[in-house]
């Protein structure tokens, strides 16, 4: 292909997908089709079959293939890769009909910031995307080398655990591993029992059982529909235990188990707010418009500060994790702040949207959460008034005092010292040396 063809493809990427805009005459010679007949379109075909000759099954539509005495349309089309690997730059413009994009909006959005795929993506999309972009940046097409800034690949789900025992020819039960000629037995989860960092038969703890998790496939049937799942639990609850299954980056089993606890956890954020008792669904009684008390105004200061950073560095399950301290906190509490269940329905609503938005409206919002600003707190807030400090005799944790958290050298030693069950061991005792880690420890040598 000549210079000036490939110049003539790349300023027209627009087509890209759809049969070359070039014919061809009797010598292989490549000419481009006039600008006023793109696109250039498909023709209809009733069949599709392979032909048994080198041409692709385009070559059929005849009348379509002759442009004219001398010049044959290009059966051969672009991959669809051609398309799939540029898309980001077209989302930059998309309205555009001269240009694949604008100039400036391609040095104003590009990189891309974050770039979140499969292992396995990496071979297909990710690669083909970095060819497709060095190629139109050394063409001058576009002003990064590299299409994206950051990749993170997140870990494959695997199917559920399964567990299997062995027994020998007279039936008895064999420790995994196993050699030799054995009788393999699945067993189900209510069988086997944790124990250290393996599983071992529940009738008989000293039998060590084979727990193994495998990749998905339909051979092993272990596949998990998220259909199924999405029916009997909701949505939020699929999306939720997926994040909190562990790492974003962790290769991690898929249990149903967790399913139903993240499901629960969920029921009880809802009865946080909700009056489960009430007929209608109405704000339980206990939601009141107030100031957060001290105790509490910190609690909801620490978990916007760790969710925020938690989101932020793609660590989910930990942020669940958070959301889930603050519900066990005001469950038990008779008077909730408006403002704190506010809060934690913000926080709680990337990961769980729909029950966040039902949350929103009853908490007297008429416009969807979308448009409310994320949290923010008080970083005073997250520091402690006071500091508990271990108090150690001869390198030996021997009691514990609380200090202000600010206390100097001296006011740390002199709570040590005050501490009755300290006293009674230093009694009587010379002390050689005291060592005073402010905020750490305070160690009496005698």
């Amino acid at each position: 292909m000549t210079t000036r063809l490939r110049d003539w493809l790349f300023s027209r990427q627009r087509y890209w997908g759809e049969p070359f805009p070039v014919v061809i005459d009797e010598h292989d010679r490549v000419f481009a089709v006039p600008e006023s007949e793109l696109p250039v379109l498909l023709p209809d075909l009733d069949d599709f079959r392979p032909s048994g000759r080198p041409e692709p099954p385009l070559g059929k539509a005849t009348d379509w293939v002759r442009y004219s005495d001398r010049l044959r349309r290009e059966t051969n089309t672009m991959p669809q890769w051609a398309g799939s690997c540029w898309y980001f730059l077209r989302y930059i413009d998309p309205k555009n009909d001269q240009q694949p994009w604008s100039p400036d909006l391609e040095r104003y959005w590009m990189p891309v910031d974050l770039y979140v795929g499969g292992a396995e993506h990496a071979v297909l999309h990710l690669l083909y995307s970095r060819f497709w972009h060095k190629v139109l940046f050394d063409r001058g097409h576009v002003s990064t080398p590299e299409p994206f800034r950051k990749l993170v690949n997140q870990g494959m789900i695997l199917g559920e655990t399964e567990y299997t025992g062995y027994q020998d020819e007279a039936g008895d039960w064999l420790s995994a591993p196993v050699k030799g000629e054995v009788k393999p037995i699945k067993l189900e989860e209510d069988q086997v029992v944790k124990k250290g960092d393996g599983f071992v038969l529940a009738a008989d703890p000293a039998v060590r059982i084979d727990a193994r998790a495998h990749k998905m496939s339909k051979s092993r049937g272990n596949v998990i529909n998220p259909d199924v799942v999405v029916k009997e639990y909701g949505a939020d609850s699929l999306r939720l235990y997926e994040m909190f299954m562990g790492p974003l980056e962790a290769v991690k089993p898929w249990s149903m188990k967790g399913v139903e606890g993240v499901y629960r956890f969920l029921g009880r954020a809802w009865r946080m707010i909700v009056d489960a008792e009430a007929d209608a669904i109405v704000l339980d009684p206990r939601v009141k418009d107030v100031e957060p008390s001290p105790d509490q105004a910190k609690l909801i200061a620490r978990t916007v500060a760790a969710v925020t950073d938690d989101l932020e560095a793609m660590r989910f399950n930990t942020a669940i994790s958070r959301l889930m301290e603050f519900v066990n906190a005001f469950t038990g509490q008779e008077v909730r702040p408006k403002s704190a269940m506010e809060t934690f329905t913000l926080l709680l609503s990337p990961m769980a949207p729909h029950l966040a938005e039902e949350l929103w409206e009853i908490l007297g919002h008429e416009e969807t959460l979308a448009y409310a600003p994320w949290p923010t707190f008080d970083p005073a807030l997250l520091k402690d008034d006071e500091v508990e400090i271990p108090v150690q005799i001869n390198g030996k944790l021997r009691g514990r005092v609380l200090v202000p958290a600010d206390a100097t050298r001296e006011q740390i030693e002199a709570a040590a010292h005050a501490d009755e069950r300290i006293i009674a061991l230093i009694e009587g005792k010379p002390i050689r040396k005291t060592i005073v880690v402010p905020g750490k420890l305070v160690n009496f040598v005698l």
